[in-house]
């Protein structure tokens, strides 16, 4: 497992076997719509044993991307694609200069494992500043799909 990696082909368009994305207002409520969004996707598109650990991850960035790169009447976007053997879920917001960082928590902190939930669950993870926000993205290595 790595913490990072590049995207894929940073020189050509991106090619999907399959894509979605869904834009959300910056409140509390829509980070479970995005999560049963992302989890509903998996197991469409031929995947339901990674819908659990795609929709953690989804809820893990949505909720980072609502504390601190969310403003005021500004969207965040999640993206989940497809492509070979890889589940990617990337979550844009509008705030660049505030990238995620890892920091300790003891056992009475309320907050500060997300970024730890993803090291644990992804299979690369990594963060693309943009000329107006910033992406956070997670990849899950998945199987050949198990459509029925």
């Amino acid at each position: 497992m790595t913490d990072s990696c590049p995207p894929s082909n940073p020189k050509g368009p991106k090619t999907y076997d399959r894509y979605d994305a869904v834009s959300y207002t910056p409140f509390p409520r829509n980070i479970p719509l995005a999560r049963r969004h992302v989890a509903r996707l998996a197991m469409d598109w031929g995947h339901p044993h990674a819908a659990g650990d795609a929709a953690l991850l989804a809820s893990e960035l949505c909720t980072n991307a609502l504390l601190h790169g969310c403003l005021r009447d500004r969207l965040f976007r999640v993206e989940t694609s497809l492509t070979g053997t890889t589940l990617r879920v990337a979550v844009t917001d509008p705030r660049g200069e505030r990238l995620p960082y890892s920091r300790l928590s003891t056992t009475d902190d309320q907050f500060g494992r997300g970024l730890l939930i993803v090291r644990t669950l992804a299979d690369r993870w990594s963060v693309e500043k943009l000329t107006v926000g910033k992406t956070v993205w997670v990849e899950l290595d998945v199987q050949g799909a198990e459509y029925a």
